[in-house]
């Protein structure tokens, strides 16, 4: 029987997290101003600034699907995968539905159908491996690598490895829009998805119950709730989001092709973890989020102004500052424990 007292969030997810944010801001200002007094002409303009908001969004709004998936104590690998099968079957749908040279009132309602099937894409592949999880027992990690891998076989196998391009000019278009001349449509896109998801989590019985979850699925069981639901229903959103990054790219690009954002996995899972986010579950906040995904974003745009760099060198930077990251919250994690014992045996 399902409980009708609505939970609280564990206190323990909640202990320390601002001063997490705290650090997040810290290191924020710090790459913010490093960034500025090295590169003084080149970085902290609004031609720099403008072209930022178009880069992080699109892997800004994976990562938060990583982030929703982690708290409930599993992690989606599948979102990249998922945002290109999605951008490609939209795609396809505008390339062989949309009539050669038809005027933009012809146009629109085949635009709304094809971002509904990108969103409905991103929803059954989301199912698929909640489902995989929830019913079948298998571990997230292995469950999203697999789906990464069959939604990736899938876009090649329809597209033959080539890129889907030759799309409406009026996608692109409405995609690439500027509010006020300066703030992307994609920028605006990603701060109501950041908003939305962190009322969710904040405010909702849904939100409330992803953290039990993550904090003890066996005791979230036991409090009456569906955590077979729950899962299903996590990946099904983090599914969607990537769906919806997807149509970005798609947008940025004027095309869709199986191995666009190969290498925003890895710094998907970085923002989640930077952003204070515990891969063991039960914890996280969509601020620290954002601020870590501002945080990378500075520094990536800060080193592309260091020609002696070569982007090579990327993956080093982010796996080296992921496993430091890691390693840091873990110590974090061990003196804040050691601080509550003490202070219970006081």
């Amino acid at each position: 029987m399902q409980s009708t007292v609505k939970p609280a969030i564990p206190a323990k997810a909640l202990a320390g997290r601002d001063q997490n944010l705290l650090r997040l801001l810290v290191m924020l200002v710090f790459v913010f101003g490093l960034m500025t007094v090295l590169r003084p002409n080149e970085f902290a303009t609004l031609a720099d600034f403008n072209s930022m908001m178009r880069q992080f969004p699109e892997y800004g709004i994976m990562a938060i699907g990583i982030s929703l998936t982690m708290i409930t104590g599993g992690i989606d690998l599948g979102v990249v995968g998922t945002a290109n099968l999605s951008a490609i079957f939209a795609a396809k749908f505008l390339i062989g539905a949309v009539p050669q040279g038809a005027p933009p009132e012809q146009v629109l309602p085949y635009l709304a159908a094809a971002v509904a099937i990108a969103l409905a894409t991103g929803l059954l592949c989301g199912a698929f491996a909640g489902l995989l999880i929830s019913r079948f027992r298998i571990p997230a990690i292995l469950a999203t690598l697999g789906t990464q891998q069959l939604y990736t076989g899938i876009a090649i196998g329809i597209t033959n490895g080539r890129p889907q391009s030759r799309l409406p000019l009026l996608y692109s278009t409405i995609g690439n829009t500027e509010f006020f001349g300066f703030f992307p449509l994609s920028f605006v896109i990603y701060c109501a998805i950041a908003v939305g998801i962190g009322l969710m989590l904040s405010r909702s019985r849904f939100g409330t119950c992803m953290y039990m979850l993550g904090t003890n699925a066996k005791a979230a069981r036991f409090a009456g709730l569906n955590n077979a639901s729950i899962i299903i229903r996590t990946y099904m959103v983090s599914g969607i989001l990537s769906s919806v990054a997807g149509l970005i790219m798609m947008a940025r690009a004027n095309s869709a092709k199986a191995d666009y954002g190969a290498p925003y996995t890895l710094q998907c899972v970085l923002i989640a973890v930077l952003g204070g986010i515990d891969p063991n579950g039960g914890f996280g906040k969509i601020t620290g989020v954002t601020l870590a995904i501002l945080i990378l974003q500075f520094l990536s745009s800060g080193l592309n102004m260091f020609n002696n760099i070569s982007n090579f060198y990327r993956d080093v930077i982010w796996g080296g500052v992921l496993i430091l990251v890691l390693v840091f919250n873990r110590l974090f994690s061990i003196r804040a424990e050691r601080r509550a014992v003490r202070r219970s045996m006081a």
